[in-house]
């Protein structure tokens, strides 16, 4: 097994980790574990020690008494929820804007790329926040406006394969049969223009969680009492030097699963799919798109 291969199995291992944890760990968890009950007794129990009732907390509680376990595997599942929609809407924004704009080139191709070189003319976070003070904070909010705000780099990814794939032999030869414009580009040009798209969906999923994270931390993303990393963060800021794995663990939890997201882009880039094929039109002698 190579160096690659193998960071790409322990990035999808704690992936699928963190997504099982949230699946499994908030659905078995009692009701005490996440409501707010007799603060001043249940407050500030450190990790791996009981409460005053005699239950055992393997994280400790927050400032509230609530089990700080179970609510870091409730914000997984925020995190990763919010991190997969996010980058799936904006990749799916992304990959039909830049197959129009490559296929159909002219007057489309110049407003899409012009609209999308203005948007990334403005940094993401701006917009972000600026999007959210407006709109209003929630969990909606936060997926709509991260698959609003992150399409542009895969548009530009899919345009130019597209612009190569369109040249090849098996178009022109398709075109030739009659075969309609949207099927052909449905059927036989995006499946091989998607390799460089897919690589930037996945890297996509540790800037969203990032993202999301920030947000909420800030009060503009999701709203407490449900529990999301950032807002446990925020939290447990006026408590680091009390109780600091209030904030401590779900900032280690953030850092890990965006960790394990980026290495699996990466290591997909690295293993990387054949040559593309603009690369290949070149080679054979056709003019660049």
């Amino acid at each position: 097994m190579t160096r690659g291969a193998a960071w790409r199995h322990a990035a999808t291992l704690v992936l699928l980790f963190m997504a099982l944890g949230a699946l499994i760990v908030p659905w078995f968890a009692t009701e005490q574990a996440l409501s707010i009950g007799d603060v001043l007794a249940m407050r500030l129990v450190p990790p791996l020690s009981r409460d005053p009732l005699g239950r055992w907390h393997l994280l400790g509680t927050d400032a509230f008494g609530r089990d700080l376990a179970v609510r870091l595997w409730v914000g997984a599942r925020i995190s990763l929820l919010v991190g997969v929609a996010g980058s799936a809407l904006s990749g799916a924004l992304g990959v039909a804007l830049g197959a129009a704009a490559g296929w159909w080139g002219g007057t489309m191709d110049r407003v899409i790329t012009a609209l999308g070189d203005a948007l990334l003319a403005v940094p993401r976070l701006v917009l972000l926040l600026v999007i959210a003070a407006l709109w209003g904070p929630g969990l909606g909010m936060v997926i709509i406006v991260l698959g609003l705000t992150g399409w542009m780099s895969v548009m530009r990814l899919v345009r130019a394969e597209v612009q190569g794939v369109r040249l090849l032999p098996y178009v022109e030869g398709a075109r030739a049969l009659g075969i309609p414009a949207g099927r052909l580009l449905r059927g036989h040009v995006l499946p091989n223009a998607l390799g460089s798209a897919t690589v930037a969906i996945t890297l996509g999923i540790g800037n969203a969680i990032t993202l999301e994270s920030g947000l909420s931390f800030l009060g503009l993303g999701v709203q407490p009492p449900t529990a999301s990393w950032g807002n446990m963060i925020a939290g447990g800021r006026d408590w680091l030097l009390v109780a600091p794995w209030i904030a401590l663990l779900p900032g280690l939890a953030l850092i890990v699963t965006v960790a394990a997201a980026t290495v699996l882009g990466e290591s997909l880039r690295g293993s990387g799919p054949a040559p593309s094929a603009t690369r290949t039109v070149r080679e054979r002698g056709a003019p660049a798109p």
